[in-house]
């Protein structure tokens, strides 16, 4: 709503503010405060920030508590404070200041419900965010489109990912990095005659998340379709973080006791023991949902007061329930050279049952979130130059 600022005209002034603690600046019709130190703390001069990386020399105890502004010197683009107690002088763009006004109007980083698209199975059924692998690697446009259905809407279907091992490894390298763990760097998930996991076997599995006994977790999965050649093995995705929307509004209460109770999750094996104690719903410090754990299959035993115990076991039944209703499960099929990438810290993931005796092989490998935005972000700055 600041943009229109740069087409004021705005004459040279100075003026003198009397060891002000602010600096205000007019921005059509409306006033952005902006405190001193938070001004010195963001100065762009060469003294204060290295021009070739961006970051800054100063830490905040190199800073005066005590700064002010003294002077103000404005033209039709930028604005120069001179700050006290050294007599500092920062100059800002006029549409700096207007991107960064303080209204608490920051996207943030993306990763919580404020920046998603939220949906219901209806919203994507027959119009699933999808693309082919050819046209992915050839058009950059092609790459952002999906890679940003990832961030917005927690998955896209890369279409006609060659049926070869080691390609979903080729996937995940072409925005970031394979996330190994116990598993390997690439993990089958087919009937296996010795399971150390029920992934690996032909029973129908739940919503859920993977993995929410690592701290960190990783953040993205990637699943590739080598066979499916059996009756049954249907994928089905949740937006947790809208089944946790609607929660929220329908038992606030409810919510606030999955968000506010560590749930320990634990996976073992004889090569391994691995345990995370986080609640089944992450919120930011504004209230914000930032992350969904749900897997029923690693909970282990809550030892809290028994009071909440009780209050945990009937949010938790609540939310279980929600998961499953149809309006909020979406589900298909996988075809070979179907390759399934999606948020692991959002979209809940689940199958149908299967006869052992079938031919079901996808081929899958963790990654992570910061990689497929810092590529997205790049990306981005090509197709717009």
């Amino acid at each position: 709503m600041y943009s229109q600022v740069l087409d004021r005209e705005v004459s040279m002034t100075k003026s003198i503010a009397a060891d002000s603690d602010h600096l205000d600046v007019d921005a059509d019709g409306a006033t952005l405060r902006f405190p001193a130190l938070w001004l010195r703390d963001n100065c762009p001069c060469v003294e204060c920030r290295d021009p070739r990386t961006g970051q800054k020399f100063l830490g905040i105890t190199d800073l005066a508590e005590d700064t002010a502004v003294t002077a103000v010197e404005q033209t039709d683009t930028e604005v120069t404070v001179v700050l006290g107690p050294d007599g500092h002088r920062s100059t800002f763009s006029r549409s700096w200041l207007a991107g960064n006004a303080l209204d608490d109007g920051d996207p943030g980083d993306g990763r919580t419900e404020r920046g998603k698209r939220l949906w219901l199975a209806d919203d994507l059924r027959g119009r699933l965010p999808e693309g082919s692998w050819a046209d992915y690697l050839a058009d950059p446009a092609e790459r952002v489109r999906c890679l940003d259905a990832v961030l917005r809407q927690g998955f896209v279907l890369l279409r006609d990912v060659p049926c070869e091992d080691g390609a979903v490894r080729d996937v995940a390298e072409s925005f970031g990095y394979v996330r190994e763990t116990n598993y390997g760097s690439l993990f089958d998930v087919r009937v296996e005659a010795t399971p150390n996991n029920l992934a690996f076997t032909g029973l129908a599995i739940s919503p859920h998340t993977d993995n929410p006994y690592r701290d960190p977790v990783p953040t993205l999965q990637l699943l590739h379709c080598l066979r499916n050649a059996v009756d049954g093995g249907e994928t089905g995705l949740v937006d947790g973080f809208r089944a946790a929307a609607l929660l929220r509004a329908e038992d606030p209460e409810v919510f606030a006791v999955l968000a506010g109770t560590p749930v320990p999750f634990a996976f073992a094996d004889a090569d391994t023991a691995l345990r995370a104690d986080r609640p089944l719903i992450g919120v930011d410090p504004a209230g914000r949902i930032r992350e969904v754990r749900f897997n029923n299959r690693s909970i282990q035993p809550l030892r809290l007061p028994y009071q909440r115990i009780v209050e945990f076991y009937a949010a938790y039944r609540r939310f279980a329930e929600l998961l499953v209703r149809p309006d909020l499960l979406l589900t298909f099929r996988l075809a070979p050279g179907d390759c399934l990438i999606f948020d692991n810290t959002r979209v809940l993931h689940a199958r149908t049952a299967f006869a052992d005796t079938g031919d079901r092989h996808l081929q899958g490998c963790y990654a992570d979130l910061d990689s497929l935005i810092s590529s997205l972000a790049v990306l981005r700055r090509k197709v717009d130059a």
